[in-house]
């Protein structure tokens, strides 16, 4: 089965995106997607990447995103790829604002101002936002769970939960040990506290509206970034008082930079940075959509590679800077 694949990117959290609407894609069956993605996804003998986003029609939205991580398991969203697919639609339809249908909601995706010069730039609404334990899902009695300590995870770090819908939680640190939080990260989707696992996020204030978060995604592991971890991060700075809600924030990452604002009055987070396209191509999957016979690569973006590169560089001194 022969595919045409985007390889695509939101802060360096990279992507394959499949368009099921263009003739050949459409052939995926729903009992081959997960190991589908397990096998482009791989490094060494697939594509590689973090995650797939299949892009498919719908009479509720202007397109329907579904987002695979690389273990095969499906995610309610997520908020970096959300972009993406939102500028592959508003391209295709030609329309500067469209609605993409996810998991859980029907979410806003516009062309927005350059984040950065040269920096192809959307803003995305990321949710529903809940505080409530059992929107995560996580097994406590509490009405919320705000600032608290986990045990199994550490003594003295404390702990926000929060959905966007993805399950997160988010600890404000003074430094970050990145060994650590895939330590914790690991830990946390063994527990039965959180019964479908959880994103575990750290994040360090850089002073002046800016924090540095790094994340352990349900699925995946550490990554460049995380769009919904970035956007519950920047939700929970501002609700423990050491960002403003009045604001931009920005959030720095492994992978670059992203803006947030949490004030918004529809009650999702505006989640503003790039969806930087990287190279189309065809690839050649078996029959049964375990592995890939042949890749071919084309049309590479070496403008807008070249263009984020320089985004990277800036946010690198920005950090730093801070450090």
């Amino acid at each position: 089965m022969k595919l045409s694949i985007l390889k695509c990117h939101g802060s360096g959290n990279d992507f394959i995106l499949i368009d099921e609407t263009i003739a050949g894609n459409d052939a995926i069956q729903d009992e081959t997607r997960a190991r589908l993605t397990k096998a482009l996804c791989n490094r060494e003998d697939g594509v590689g990447s973090d995650g797939i986003l299949f892009y498919q029609s719908t009479e509720s939205a202007d397109c329907r995103m579904r987002m695979f991580n690389p273990d095969g398991s499906e995610a309610e969203m997520c908020g970096n790829g959300l972009r993406c697919i939102g500028r592959y639609c508003s391209e295709r339809s030609m329309k500067p604002a469209v609605t993409v249908e996810t998991m859980k909601a029907i979410l806003p995706v516009r062309r927005g101002k350059q984040i950065f010069a040269g920096i192809e730039t959307f803003e995305a609404g990321i949710g529903p936002v809940s505080l409530l334990p059992e929107s995560l899902p996580m097994n406590v009695d509490s009405g919320f769970f705000i600032d608290e300590i986990i045990e199994d995870l550490s003594s003295s770090l404390k702990f926000t939960a929060i959905s966007v819908p993805n399950p997160h939680i988010v600890t404000i640190v003074s430094d970050i040990d990145e060994a650590f939080v895939a330590q914790c990260g690991d830990k946390a989707n063994h527990l039965s506290l959180f019964p479908k696992g959880v994103n575990v996020s750290f994040a360090k204030p850089l002073g002046e509206n800016r924090i540095f978060v790094v994340t352990y995604e349900r699925g995946v592991g550490i990554t460049y970034s995380c769009g919904t971890a970035m956007s519950a991060s920047a939700y929970v700075s501002v609700l423990q008082g050491i960002s403003e809600a009045d604001q931009l924030l920005s959030v720095y990452n492994k992978g670059g930079m992203v803006e947030c604002d949490v004030s918004d009055r529809k009650g999702n987070i505006i989640l503003k940075g790039n969806a930087t396209f990287v190279y189309e191509a065809t690839i050649e999957v078996k029959d049964d959509c375990g592995s890939i016979e042949h890749q071919y690569k084309s049309n590479v973006r070496l403008d807008e590679i070249s263009a984020y590169g320089t985004l990277q560089d800036y946010a690198k001194s920005i950090l730093e800077k801070t450090a």
